[in-house]
């Protein structure tokens, strides 16, 4: 038995399956189907031409099923086609097609499209994917199945994402990803010195500073390794309760540390 708080606004041209949850203010859209068990939680948005298949979860402000963002759109009749068992987790926004793409966006099932990710007109998305928080893709991008698409990943478009790939956060995609490879862009974080201006807005004072900036100084500008210069802040800043204390999480660190 399908439930639908009295808050729902569901157009008389859907049409719902057995056992669909409808929370309150989410919207249903004309020609939209939801199979049976899908679960719409409050202010969540299903717009059609969509048909989603069984036990699809869409958390609230989602929107599946939106307009194409493209300039060519004119309101022609494009849809959006899901499978089975899909989570779309909030503020994710999926597009139906264009006209000039094929009419269709695609997604498979068991499919995990987290916070803030885009799927854009036309994609064509495999099943088992994951779109972490962020993702972005362009329009007519293919991902084949059991491929991870990092965090804040733009994809443009018309590439194609093999099975089995995994994208590292914050790597841009501008060709294709191969099957079963591993895509990281080069990282380039590090550490540049000491945080002098905001330790003095926060009331530490010249002789703190100045202690913390010697510290930094054998941290990264000798030729010590870490280990080297931790020995040397403790020969020769031992009175430093601050010098202690990064120390003291230098040596705590299990993931290593950023230099």
């Amino acid at each position: 038995m399908s439930e639908i708080h009295s808050h729902a606004i569901i157009s008389p041209r859907a049409r719902l399956g057995v056992g669909v949850q409808i929370g309150a203010y989410a919207v249903v859209g004309d020609d939209v189907e939801l199979g049976e068990g899908c679960v719409l939680q409050h202010h969540a948005m299903v717009q059609g031409p969509a048909r989603l298949g069984r036990g699809n979860q869409v958390y609230s402000f989602a929107v599946i099923g939106g307009d194409p963002q493209d300039f060519t759109f004119a309101g022609e009749r494009v849809s959006l086609e899901v499978g089975d068992e899909n989570t779309f987790r909030e503020f994710c926004t999926v597009n139906r097609g264009t006209a000039k793409g094929g009419g269709v966006t695609r997604l498979g099932s068991h499919n995990l499209i987290m916070n803030y990710a885009h799927i854009g007109h036309d994609d064509q998305i495999g099943s088992h994917t994951v779109f972490v928080n962020g993702a972005t893709l362009a329009g007519h991008v293919t991902v084949d199945d059991y491929a991870t698409i990092g965090a804040f990943c733009p994809v443009h478009q018309f590439c194609r994402i093999g099975r089995h790939a995994y994208i590292a956060a914050n790597t841009v995609i501008t060709q294709d990803v191969p099957p079963f490879s591993k895509i990281v862009a080069p990282r380039e974080t590090r550490c540049y010195g000491l945080n002098a201006v905001g330790l003095e807005r926060h009331g530490f004072s010249a002789e703190r500073i100045a202690a913390l900036e010697k510290a930094y100084r054998l941290l990264l500008r000798s030729k010590m390794n870490t280990t080297q210069a931790v020995a040397a802040m403790r020969e020769t800043l031992h009175g430093s309760a601050d010098v202690i204390q990064l120390i003291d999480f230098i040596e705590s660190a299990e993931r290593g540390l950023t230099k």
